[in-house]
């Protein structure tokens, strides 16, 4: 929630309270300042899914949001001092962030059962597009009576407040937690077996840097990236420069496509779980199919809003089901780092979301170039380049993804019981 809100920075010129502050910054500098927080954000990926997936996830995932929060507080502070200050702000939040999905990752390949990881974690991680629809009208109606600055300590202080509750009901793994039944324990450890322990302090990164199945992750998800980064940046000034929505109706409006890409997820998530229990498909076609529903129709609702012009109505339609297809992706391409390896899953989501990241840094400077004269004809290329983007992410995952757990992947104990088998 705290990196959705900061779209409602460039929309606090239409706060009614005239003692609140206002910057004049342009688009591309609004661009760069939205930017900022992935500059950060490519940092701790890597590192914090290591030693996720070797000390537990709990504390990463939590100190990463508690992190994030209280530097949330002091946004209107290092507004009042200058781009660069924010922009600096925007980084160290990133930095703190950016172990948070990795830590996740590693986290749920302790705890989440083979046949029931895709509702597991599709519903978790639908929890950024839920975060994003509540925020985004919450938010506009906090700057409307309270002035965007309230924005900020109000989301700051809920993610503080999320931080008490998480640290004191949250273990890194079944076997420490005290709350849960023998029996759940026992299931949940029984279905994991060794892939469900932590990995030792060496690991196989020169495997996993020429394994064709990771790229194949690596690639979708950059692709994928760039429309979620595009929209997640931009869309509320799309709303506000060509649709000429005021604040509340583009705060509400700009919330749907999150709301239709959370419930497709989760929904994705169940429907992916019921194929695999039943054996109607592999876990290899499971992802393919879900992944290129989830690429390759939003990047045709992509071209279709290129085409509508100034309507609000087709508008906001083709980005709600660009962003309801879109869901699909999240049962594919974005859980399959468990499949191919589940010991190693977090510092996966790590390399995958380090990559996945560039689309952040660069997409809104892309958009901030396409839409520096506001006219519909540039926001046109920022969707046709996204689609394009997107569809090319969902061709090559068909080609090149697997849902097989990779050798270098295998513990000692099971490498030695298939060579026995």
């Amino acid at each position: 929630m705290t990196r959705t809100v900061t779209q409602h920075r460039f929309l606090k010129k239409k706060c009614k309270k005239s003692k609140i502050p206002r910057y004049p910054w342009n688009s591309e500098t609004q661009g760069m300042l939205l930017g900022a927080f992935f500059f950060g954000y490519l940092f701790t990926q890597i590192p914090g899914g290591y030693l996720s997936g070797r000390f537990g996830g709990s504390l990463f995932l939590g100190g990463g949001v508690l992190g994030t929060a209280l530097l949330t507080l002091l946004t209107p502070l290092s507004a009042q001092l200058g781009a660069k200050w924010l922009f600096a702000l925007r980084a160290l939040e990133g930095f703190g962030e950016g172990v948070t999905f990795p830590a996740m990752m590693a986290m749920w390949a302790r705890w989440a059962p083979p046949l029931e990881r895709a509702r597991l974690m599709t519903f978790s991680g639908a929890g950024s597009s839920f975060g994003a629809f509540v925020a985004l009208p919450l938010t506009g109606f906090i700057c409307h009576s309270l002035g965007w600055p309230a924005v900020f300590y109000s989301c700051g202080g809920a993610g503080c407040l999320w931080a008490v509750f998480w640290f004191i009901l949250v273990s890194d793994e079944p076997r420490t937690h005290p709350r849960i039944t023998v029996q759940e324990k026992d299931y949940i450890i029984n279905s994991l077996g060794q892939q469900g322990t932590a990995h030792g302090w060496s690991v196989p990164v020169w495997s996993m840097l020429f394994s064709m199945p990771l790229w194949a992750i690596i690639i979708p998800q950059m692709c994928s990236n760039w429309s979620y980064y595009t929209l997640l940046t931009s869309l509320p000034i799309y709303m506000d420069t060509v649709l000429h929505f005021d604040l509340r109706q583009n705060s509400f409006l700009s919330a749907l496509p999150y709301l239709a890409g959370w419930l497709f997820s989760v929904g994705s998530g169940v429907l992916a779980d019921n194929l695999l229990e039943k054996e109607i498909l592999s876990v290899t076609a499971v992802r393919k199919i879900f992944t290129f529903i989830g690429l390759f129709l939003p990047a045709a609702f992509l071209l279709a809003v290129g085409f509508s012009g100034c309507s609000g109505v087709l508008a906001v339609t083709f980005l709600t089901l660009s962003s309801a297809f879109g869901g699909f992706s999240a049962a594919g391409v974005f859980i399959n780092q468990i499949d191919i390896a589940p010991r190693y899953a977090g510092m996966l989501l790590g390399i995958t979301n380090t990559f996945g990241t560039i689309p952040g840094v660069l997409a809104p400077i892309v958009v901030g170039y396409f839409t520096k004269n506001h006219s519909v004809s540039g926001w046109r290329n920022v969707f046709w380049l996204s689609a394009g983007v997107s569809a090319f992410g969902a061709i090559f995952y068909v080609i090149f993804g697997t849902g097989k757990i990779q050798s270098w992947a295998r513990t000692d104990e099971e490498s030695d019981t298939d060579e026995h088998d």
